[in-house]
């Protein structure tokens, strides 16, 4: 089957936790206008609850992911030094 470019880049939440290379968890990505479900590779286990990116596509329904923590969201609880 072919890689599935479209959730490459895409942010999502592990369902099952991975366990690096003894095998795949299950992530949960919002794309194409819902949530769709994915085997979830990584290099190092990630626990269930993990947000990720998806950082590549084996086709099949398979994806490649690492832990991510969206830059955004650590600065929106900031006020800053406005005066």
């Amino acid at each position: 089957m072919a890689q599935d470019d479209a959730v490459i880049g895409c942010a999502g939440v592990l369902l099952i936790g991975t366990r690096g290379t003894a095998g795949p968890g299950e992530v949960l990505v919002r794309i194409r206008g819902g949530s769709e479900a994915f085997l979830a590779w990584s290099a190092e286990p990630l626990p269930k609850g993990a947000t990720v990116l998806v950082i590549d596509s084996r086709g099949n329904r398979q994806v490649d992911v690492m832990e991510w923590s969206d830059p955004l969201d650590a600065s929106a609880g900031t006020t800053g030094d406005a005066g």
